[in-house]
């Protein structure tokens, strides 16, 4: 194969390892968004400050942790380290770290090699992004699935806790 074929191919990986950021990005949302759910019902029925025991807050904090974890992790995919890509024509970070004179000079100068090692460069390091992506995606989805059940049951504690405090107030 020449070089221009395997710059032809290197492209088309990249344009694959690339589309799968999407992937990472959208079930990430969904996950935000079901963490951020139960966390907000669990905290809507948490019980009035003043009547909270050791118990209740336990019951409270154990899910509330979990659920927190999982948006660090959250966090994680949606923030990852972006270093690497010294002196890419390619990679965004170090193109914006030029002017514009200086890039499409380089960029002219480049010969096919040196584009096919930046590209393979490129394809590399973006796989090792997306790889720490879908891992914390994995963690998060994970303890979002365990947190579930310590979940349920305190929505259960604090129900009841509120039927209870309800009809104190309505004596």
């Amino acid at each position: 194969m020449d070089t221009k074929d395997k710059i032809k191919v290197a492209e088309s990986d990249l344009d694959r390892v690339l589309s799968f950021f999407a992937r990472a990005d959208s079930k990430a949302s969904v996950v935000l968004g079901v963490d951020l759910g139960m966390l907000a019902l669990l905290l809507l029925n948490a019980p009035p400050f003043r009547t909270l025991t050791i118990l209740t807050v336990l019951v409270l904090l154990v899910p509330t942790l979990m659920l927190c974890w999982s948006l660090v992790h959250i966090y994680l995919n949606a923030f990852p380290q972006l270093d690497g890509g010294d002196d890419s024509l390619i990679y965004f970070r170090e193109i914006a770290n030029r002017t514009e004179t200086s890039y499409m000079e380089d960029f002219g100068k480049i010969d096919e090699d040196s584009y096919l090692r930046d590209l393979n460069s490129q394809i590399w390091r973006n796989s090792e992004i997306l790889k720490k992506k879908f891992d914390n995606l994995k963690w998060a989805f994970n303890i979002l699935a365990i947190t579930v059940v310590p979940w349920s049951i305190a929505l259960l504690i604090m129900s009841a806790l509120n039927t209870t405090s309800q009809s104190l107030i309505s004596k």
